[in-house]
């Protein structure tokens, strides 16, 4: 492929994170990242170790599969909100009195409230998939009395969003994307539910995991595409997007299937998603290093704000499965390990979910530093392996590859390894500078000598503290910028005006930097 044909798109609109980088203020947590907490084990730390563990980290939601006294008490101050569980079990009482339902209420919520955030109420997990009729029909007269109750009962938890969490068992399409739909014998009950979401401002709770897809996706360039590494993407014939990563494609079919039905004003959010770090002999695929690709790659998709074709400029609310791996499930190797950590509170492999800055109430742990060097193509790389590797860099949100286009400034020598090794540089910075973010499948490499101009380090501005802050390159489409407030350098209060060009995006980010260091004694998050 010529270099013309390696362009990278124009996005009209580029993500929040990108335009206010500079009005990010230091705080760890983020309020799109959660994890769910499965108790099926027997060696679980105490509630409040488990506390002081999600304070550390960048995590600012977790999901319960019922209700946890310790732990939700054990929250209580924090900014960790939480999602309580139905059990299956307890909804056709709860549907057929709405009585029932205020006790359900006063014993497992109110209690709680306000001093811990309860966000939401999943009532049952992957009900509609079940094949229990019955159980299906009480589900959303359960979600009624239920959110009638918590109506009833003021205060906080009158807010509180009641949904249900649902496989993608429910879909009978998926791919690709556009064609996606729910299927036909449970759309009576979906039609219900989702109605009663768009009228509460509840989301639609899913559970994609692209490991099973793999495991049922033999096409060779399936585990790249489900790890969010470089691929030659797969172009959806219907509505001729481009999707380079399976979570996208999963969750843009669910998003389909929802306007659809009527209802694609309902949010959707990842109740489940991971990746297990072994499995049986039958379960290719399970392993450290996938878990942490999956992971690592997923944070930082969330993190860029891009979101999904179909959902665009906002990142999807996701619940990492799990905190822990449960020793007591039943099923293959891999059901009994997808945690994050282990129970010694030693993670399982680094993610990139430790806190920026220790968190409020328990001490929280410091980032671990980004590697820095620059990242390049290894030596035995083939020509066909860096083009993908190229196409994949150029396609990503950040990475601005004009530069190698005919007449830029590296276009020379015009050879695939040195684009690539453009591209793929480009990409390691603007991802955070981690060991990781320099795999690509095995073709690149970390060196600490610069092998040529065209493969520098992006500019950085040193802050009060001595830090060295990367600057973000300038995106390739016009942008916001985000300055301090005419009246003192409020974060919170930025003021937006269109960048110009790459002068006047570095000029900016300079000299804004300057008057924050000259009003501040907090330095600003490098990203």
């Amino acid at each position: 492929m010529g270099a013309a044909a390696r362009k990278k798109p124009v996005s009209a609109l580029l993500p929040l994170w990108l335009f206010c980088l500079l009005c990010a203020s230091s705080a760890g947590a983020q309020p799109y990242i959660g994890v769910n907490y499965g108790e099926v084990a027997d060696n679980l730390p105490p509630p409040e170790e488990t506390a002081r563990l999600l304070k550390s980290t960048a995590i600012s939601k977790v999901r319960l599969y019922g209700v946890d006294a310790g732990l939700i008490r054990a929250l209580a101050g924090s900014n960790i909100s939480v999602v309580v569980g139905v059990a299956n079990g307890d909804i056709p009482s709860l549907a057929a009195d709405p009585a029932a339902a205020s006790r359900w209420l006063g014993a497992n919520v109110l209690p709680f409230v306000p001093a811990t955030s309860i966000s939401a109420v999943a009532v049952g997990n992957e009900v509609l998939e079940s094949g229990d009729a019955s159980l299906a029909a009480a589900l959303l007269p359960a979600m009624q009395n239920l959110r009638a109750a918590a109506v009833a009962a003021g205060g906080a938890a009158a807010g509180i969003r009641f949904s249900t969490v649902n496989t993608m068992g429910v879909m009978a399409q998926s791919d690709p994307p556009s064609t996606g739909a729910f299927h036909p014998d449970i759309t009576p009950q979906l039609q219900g539910i989702l109605g009663f979401l768009s009228k509460t401002g509840a989301p639609f709770m899913i559970n994609p995991y692209p490991w099973f897809a793999y495991q049922s996706d033999p096409r060779p360039d399936t585990l790249a595409f489900c790890l969010f590494q470089p691929n030659a993407g797969r172009v959806d014939a219907g509505s001729r997007i481009k999707y380079t990563n399976m979570f996208d494609a999963q969750l843009d079919a669910v998003k389909s299937a929802m306007v659809r039905s009527g209802y694609g004003n309902v949010d959707v959010v990842v109740a489940e998603t991971g990746w297990p770090t072994k499995g049986d002999a039958g379960e290719p695929g399970a392993t450290v290093e996938n878990a942490r690709a999956y992971v690592s790659n997923l944070v930082s998709h969330l993190r860029s704000g891009v979101g999904t074709p179909l959902m665009p400029g906002k990142s999807v609310d996701t619940y990492l499965f799990a905190l822990y791996d449960e020793d007591l499930k039943p099923g293959p190797t891999s059901e009994r390990s997808f945690g994050l950590y282990h129970t010694d509170l030693t993670m399982a492999y680094d993610a990139g979910l430790t806190s920026a800055a220790p968190a409020s109430g328990g001490g929280g742990a410091a980032a671990p530093r980004a590697s820095g060097g620059w990242c390049v193509a290894r030596d035995g790389a083939t020509d066909a392996e860096l083009q993908v590797d190229l196409d994949y860099a150029c396609s990503q949100v950040g990475v601005d590859c004009s530069a190698i286009q005919p007449g830029g400034a590296c276009f020379d020598p015009n050879t695939v390894r040195a684009h690539a090794a453009y591209a793929m540089n480009q990409l390691y910075q603007a991802a955070g500078r981690h060991p990781w973010n320099c795999d690509f499948r095995a073709s690149a490499t970390l060196t600490s000598d610069n092998p040529s101009k065209c493969t520098r380090l992006p500019l950085s501005t040193t802050l009060q503290s001595g830090k060295e802050c990367p600057l973000p390159p300038m995106p390739r489409a016009s942008m916001l910028l985000c300055s301090p407030s005419r009246h003192g350098p409020s974060l919170h209060q930025p003021l937006l005006r269109q960048a110009t060009d790459r002068s006047d995006w570095l000029g900016f980010v300079h000299a804004n930097l300057a008057a924050v260091h000259r009003h501040s004694n907090s330095d600003m998050a490098c990203a």
